[in-house]
């Protein structure tokens, strides 16, 4: 529920359902049918979360309880790879919890899959920085992880254009002090 600028939760069976705000200036009540569903003290950050565990379904509240590191661990059991890209996309998230149910997704494919598949959709997601659930998926769907990855190729540095309007680096010295001052 969102209220002055901040959000703050009721209980999940509650989402979606018109529920009643009360402000004060330290506390947000919030209240379902007349009665008080949830109690927070008011915060004053713009788009911030206030988040009471209980609020959340019984299985997410034992994501909670998780670490990253069990999962990247895990994921290495699979390969490098795995292990490498399932750390990447912990990484990228503002709060790791919101890439579990994506990582817990890739590990699953292993067995649909297989191993050996999976470590080789991981390896080419990695290369083409695309480090997701439906990334490798669909990798795994087209049977791209059995084709082969291209060389890298370093590529030239553009050329420089030609043109009247670009400077040298001339342009940017600063003037000798042989010669005569400008007047």
């Amino acid at each position: 529920m969102q209220v002055d600028w901040h959000y703050y939760s009721v209980p999940y069976t509650l989402v979606h359902q018109p529920v009643e705000v009360r402000l004060s200036a330290r506390v947000v009540e919030l209240f379902h049918k007349g009665r008080r569903v949830a109690l927070h003290a008011r915060s004053a950050q713009r788009g911030g979360f206030t988040t009471e565990p209980t609020h959340r379904p019984k299985a997410h509240q034992k994501h909670l309880e998780w670490t990253p590191s069990p999962l990247i661990h895990w994921a290495k059991t699979i390969g490098p790879f795995c292990g490498q890209l399932v750390s990447t996309i912990l990484q990228r998230k503002p709060h790791p919890e919101q890439g579990y149910r994506s990582c817990l997704g890739i590990m699953r494919l292993a067995k649909d899959y297989g191993v050996e598949r999976l470590e080789a959709a991981c390896r080419r997601a990695l290369a083409l920085d695309s480090c997701s659930y439906k990334s490798v998926a669909s990798l795994l769907k087209t049977k791209m992880d059995q084709q082969p990855l291209p060389p890298l190729q370093a590529l030239p540095p553009p050329a420089m254009p030609d043109h009247d309007n670009l400077r040298g680096a001339a342009y940017y010295q600063p003037p000798s002090t042989n010669q005569e001052p400008y007047i």
